[in-house]
C-alpha cells in the first residue's frame, strides 16, 4: 500500500490528503525520449531543410541537468504548435497539481447541471488554486464524486494517462497528459490568428477556461516557483510532498510561461527528490532548458 504524509484537515500544503489507498500507477503513459541521442536532425530530403528532433534536443539538454534523478517534462510552444517530451514515459504522484484537475471537473460539473459555482465552491476554489489549500480540495473532491468522477471528467478533457486515486495527491499522471490538461484551459486564449483557431476546441466553456487562469494567475507569494522561472509572464500551480515511506520529495510544476515572445505550455515531474529546495531548484533548470529548446524551433 502505498502512504504520503498525513496533513491536517485544514493544512495548506501542496501534497496529498489522504482518504483512502492508491491505485496502480497508470498504463496509459505516454512513450517519451529518456536516452535519445542530442544529434538534433535528420537527413534532409534533396530541396528541403533538415528537419529538427525536439525531443532528442530536449533530452541533449536535460539529461546533463537532472543526472540520475527520475524526471518528465512536457512542452508546448502554441503559437508554433512545436512541442518536446523528455522522460520514460513512467506516471508519477501528482500532489496538488492535482488541483487544477479537481477545478476543471467541478467546472464540467457545472456546465453540464447549466450553472454557475456557487459562492462556496468559489471559495473553495480560489483557497484551492490561490493557496493550495487541502482542506478545500477535499471539499472539491466530493463534490466531484472523489476518484470516480475525476477519472470520468479526464476521459472528456482527452487525459489518457491519468489515474485517480482515493487519496487525490497520490493520483498518477504524466508530464504529456498534464499538458493536454493545460490545453483544455489555455487553447483559444489571447486574440491571436493560433489563438482563434483553437477556440472552442476545449470541452471547458470559454468562461470556465477564463476562470481557471485567473486563480492560477494568482497564486501566493511562496508558492510563485517553478515553470515560472521560464519567463516573464506566468501562470502555474505547484505540487509538493514528501513521503512517509522514504522522506523523499515530490515536485511537480505545471502552467503556462511567455518567454521570448513566445507562449508555452509545460509540465515538470518529478520525485525523489532529498529536499523540497533541491526539487525546486532542478525543476527550475529544467523548466528554462526547456522552453529554450521550443521557442527556438520555429
Amino acid at each position: 500500500m502505498v502512504t504520503a504524509a498525513v496533513l491536517p484537515d485544514r493544512s495548506t500544503a501542496g501534497g496529498a490528503h489522504p482518504v483512502g489507498r492508491a491505485p496502480d500507477a497508470s498504463r496509459g503513459a505516454v512513450a517519451s525520449v529518456s536516452s535519445a541521442s542530442p544529434s538534433a536532425t535528420r537527413a534532409p530530403a534533396a530541396g528541403k531543410e533538415a528537419e529538427v528532433d525536439l525531443d532528442a534536443e530536449l533530452a541533449g539538454v536535460v539529461a546533463p541537468l537532472i543526472g540520475d534523478a527520475r524526471l518528465s517534462v512536457a512542452v508546448l510552444d502554441t503559437g508554433s504548435g512545436t512541442g518536446a517530451v523528455y522522460g520514460d514515459g513512467a506516471a508519477y504522484d501528482t500532489a496538488s497539481i492535482v488541483k487544477v484537475d479537481i477545478l476543471a471537473a467541478l467546472l464540467l460539473r457545472a456546465q453540464d447541471e447549466g450553472r454557475g459555482l456557487s459562492d462556496a465552491e468559489r471559495t473553495y476554489a480560489a483557497a484551492m488554486i490561490g493557496r493550495s489549500d487541502n482542506a478545500s480540495a477535499t471539499r472539491l473532491w466530493r463534490v466531484i464524486g472523489g476518484a470516480e468522477g475525476l477519472d470520468a471528467a479526464n476521459v472528456r478533457l482527452g487525459l489518457t494517462g491519468t489515474a485517480a486515486a482515493r487519496a487525490w495527491g497520490l493520483t498518477q499522471t504524466t508530464a504529456t497528459d498534464q499538458v493536454r490538461l493545460l490545453r483544455a484551459v489555455f487553447d483559444g486564449d489571447g486574440d491571436s490568428e493560433s489563438a482563434q483557431r483553437t477556440a472552442g476546441v476545449s470541452v471547458l466553456s470559454r468562461a470556465s477556461r477564463a476562470y481557471v487562469r485567473r486563480l492560477m494567475g494568482r497564486v501566493e507569494a511562496d508558492q510563485q516557483w517553478g515553470v515560472s522561472a521560464a519567463g516573464d509572464a506566468w501562470a502555474l500551480k505547484n505540487g509538493w510532498m514528501p513521503r512517509t515511506t522514504t522522506g523523499l520529495w515530490d515536485i511537480n510544476s505545471i502552467g503556462r510561461v511567455r518567454a521570448g515572445g513566445h507562449d508555452c505550455l509545460m509540465a515538470v515531474l518529478c520525485d525523489g527528490q532529498p529536499t523540497k529546495e533541491a526539487g525546486i531548484t532542478l525543476v527550475e533548470a529544467v523548466a528554462k532548458a526547456a522552453v529554450g529548446v521550443v521557442s527556438g524551433a520555429r
